[in-house]
């Protein structure tokens, strides 16, 4: 599947986005290996830190479903520049995706795609955990 078509399914997520408090809206769309889109929405909440990202509710949705593999998303927003996603975004992409495709489109559609490393260069993760616990025995 081609980054055009992901990102078309990130731009029509982004219509669910129940964000009443900054306005600000946000669709995303994660590719599994096998092939299958999942969308998601930034849902705000008064109380800020309850608030959900597009990317985390759309990989949250895929891994819910049993999904595990994962080659690229796509993050769309009203914005006329790129949104890149939120640190805590970055974070959980690479725990759940690994060093996929991220691809951050504009308002009008142009887009622009990097490697999650790129973004998080020195991702904490599951090799830092097991390293702890081999050094508290």
């Amino acid at each position: 599947m081609d980054h055009k078509t992901l990102v078309s399914h990130a731009r029509a997520a982004k219509r669910f986005s129940h964000s009443p408090y900054s306005r600000f809206r946000v669709g995303a769309a994660v590719l599994t290996a096998s092939g299958k889109i999942y969308t998601g929405c930034n849902i705000e909440n008064s109380s800020y830190g309850l608030t959900v990202c597009a990317e985390r509710t759309a990989l949250f949705k895929a891994v819910s479903e049993g999904e595990t593999s994962f080659t690229a998303i796509a993050i769309a927003s009203d914005e006329t520049t790129a949104t890149p996603p939120c640190g805590a975004c970055r974070q959980v992409i690479m725990d759940l995706a690994g060093d996929i495709d991220v691809i951050l489109t504009t308002r009008n559609g142009k887009y622009t795609t990097l490697k999650t490393t790129a973004l998080l260069p020195y991702p904490f993760g599951g090799k830092n955990l097991k390293n702890l616990r081999r050094t508290r025995r």
